[in-house]
């Protein structure tokens, strides 16, 4: 008996030592949104399950995009997975930067990724990121200061009517502010509102010859109506307000209504954070009546560089981080509106989820952004609130830095869309496009 307890002990020494020699520790570069925060926060569940560890680098948006961008295309393998989105995967996984999600389990069953979703995140028909949350943009707003205001919202508002409610709602003396939105520099944050707007407007960044058109009627109209709006109804120094600051703003009560991405429903709703949670109510982004909607379409996805010697327990934290069970896992320790949204079909035909106030807007508005036709006028590109070619993030972020000039009054508009013009048609023409 001793002989037996003695090997039984023996081989679960060498067992434990076994799962210690194949476990790894994954470095992970994410952005600082909440739910990136909360996952954080549940990788114990992770690691108990495949006994491999996950070293967290979180940053700012811009932050984010310009260390992942320059550590993959210089090789630099700071990272085992990194958070991408819309933009990057389909020209990384082109570039053959990105290992391919063509082999994940079928109990992750990839085929329930929602098809807006799974597309934007495809090369040729491969997948090569895992969405944790798709998103597309919708208009929160305080039920409470709309009907004080004498104002009711409809499902489907135009900018006419947000303009007339955001001055409406604006009560300097209380500092409240009508309408919050997007300023800040970066071709993903207050470029990617600006150029979103601009859709409804009848705007494009290109047309079929690839050469710039902000020296059009259509992109100067886009801009003087949102500044003069914001400067009529918007907080102070929101030319440099991103997501991170508007949702604050909003928490605290200092918004009458803020357009931005649908997965900050479950921020401005939750009790715990926001003290307006109890007089949300929801809308479709505005439109012009060009049969173009101001909401975009994106998603946070996982995505494996290639080249990492961690391949497999990297694919076995996309798999946990993006699967129905995830989505269990917080449902059970935070509530079904905690949940990450916009990624999977089956979330919306579970039940627990259709209760959730803003589960039916949220997919309503993804279904509505169409990236191969985001403009009134055809345009060159794939995209709605980018241009899906390499080029575009670099222009993209000098043009933003132009308008925030301009909302902030250093510049005028006129002179913003003239510097915009000329800056794109030089970088296209250097690139070969023109």
């Amino acid at each position: 008996m001793k002989l037996r307890n003695a090997l039984i002990a023996a081989s679960a020494i060498v067992s434990v030592a076994a799962t210690a020699a194949s476990a790894d520790e994954l470095t992970i570069a994410t952005v600082n949104n909440g739910d990136m925060i909360r996952m954080q926060g549940m990788t114990d569940d992770f690691t108990k399950k495949t006994g491999h560890t996950v070293e967290w680098v979180t940053l700012e948006e811009n932050v984010l995009r310009q260390r992942v961008t320059t550590d993959i295309s210089t090789k630099g393998g700071a990272f085992d997975i990194m958070t991408i989105g819309m933009y990057e995967t389909p020209i990384w996984g082109a570039n053959g930067w990105l290992v391919p999600l063509d082999d994940l389990s079928d109990e992750y069953d990839a085929d329930d990724i929602l098809p807006a979703m799974a597309g934007g995140l495809s090369h040729d028909g491969t997948l090569y990121a895992a969405p944790f949350y798709g998103e597309s943009s919708m208009i929160m707003y305080r039920t409470d200061l709309m009907e004080k205001a004498g104002m009711e919202m409809p499902e489907a508002p135009s900018w006419s009517f947000i303009a007339k409610a955001a001055r409406a709602m604006t009560d300097r003396d209380e500092e409240i502010n009508g309408i919050c939105l997007r300023g800040k520099a970066g071709w993903g944050e207050g470029g990617a509102f600006i150029t979103a707007m601009s859709n409804s407007f009848g705007a494009r960044w290109f047309d079929e010859d690839w050469n710039a058109q902000f020296d059009t009627r259509e992109w100067s109209d886009t801009l003087n109506f949102y500044k003069n709006m914001m400067d009529d109804a918007g907080p102070p120094g929101y030319a440099t307000n991103g997501f991170n600051e508007n949702l604050s703003l909003f928490q605290q009560g200092k918004c009458g209504m803020w357009i931005d991405a649908t997965v900050a429903a479950s921020f401005v709703t939750n009790p715990k954070d926001s003290t307006v949670a109890d007089k949300v109510g929801f809308a479709l982004a505005p439109d012009n009546g060009l049969g173009v909607r101001s909401n975009w379409l994106w998603a946070w996805a996982l995505a494996i560089p290639a080249g990492t010697k961690k391949e497999a327990a990297a694919k076995e934290f996309i798999e946990w981080a993006t699967s129905n069970g995830y989505i269990e896992l917080v449902a059970e320790k935070e509530g079904w509106a905690n949940v990450p949204p916009g990624a999977r079909t089956s979330l919306y035909k579970n039940p627990n989820y259709k209760k959730v106030p803003f589960a039916q807007m949220t997919l309503d508005s993804i279904l509505s952004a169409d990236p191969n036709n985001s403009t009134v006028d055809p345009s060159p590109y794939v995209g709605v609130q980018f241009a899906a070619i390499p080029e575009f993030a670099g222009i993209a972020t000098e043009v933003s830095q132009e308008f925030s000039a301009a909302y902030a009054g250093q510049q005028t508009i006129e002179e913003a869309l003239a510097k915009a013009q000329a800056l794109t048609n030089d970088a296209m023409e250097a690139a070969g496009y023109r």
